[in-house]
């Protein structure tokens, strides 16, 4: 089944100079031992830092007919009540001053708009979802096509 959206919250590409820095400084400090020490640095500390920032960037939000997948969660959209878009100062504000802890939060902060979902499920604890995107208005239509 096709999803209706669907949006993976990769790192931006300034990011991805992260790693480059990570392999330059392996191999600096392993420089001291050999210039095969300091390659081997090099390589280890790029392709080390390149996965971990992949891993970072890899969870996507997805609808679907019927549910909403984010990340790990997968809720029905049925359980999900008023959507409302977040601009970059709303975004902050619930991610820090406004935010509950009972929440559920998908946030990267390299994304600076946000979508937040009441929960209406009353079994269900969790009183939102904030979802990071950069396209808040588009998972939004998503939703409201998805009910």
């Amino acid at each position: 089944m096709d999803p209706m959206y669907d949006e993976r919250l990769s790192a931006p590409a300034a990011l991805w100079l992260l790693p480059v820095g990570l392999g330059i400084s392996f191999m600096l400090v392993l420089l001291i031992f050999s210039p095969i020490a300091a390659l081997l640095g090099l390589v280890a500390g790029g392709v080390g830092g390149a996965v971990l920032l992949s891993s970072y960037g890899s969870p996507r939000i997805r609808v679907t007919q019927g549910h909403l997948l984010a990340g790990e969660a997968k809720i029905p959209v049925s359980a999900l009540g008023k959507a409302e878009i977040l601009d970059r100062d709303e975004a902050f504000a619930w991610r820090t001053r406004k935010a509950d802890a009972r929440a559920f939060m998908l946030l990267r902060g390299y994304i600076h708009t946000a979508l937040r979902v009441e929960v209406t499920d009353p079994d269900d604890p969790t009183p939102y979802l904030y979802l990071s995107t950069r396209t808040p208005d588009r998972l939004a239509a998503a939703l409201d096509a998805a009910r």
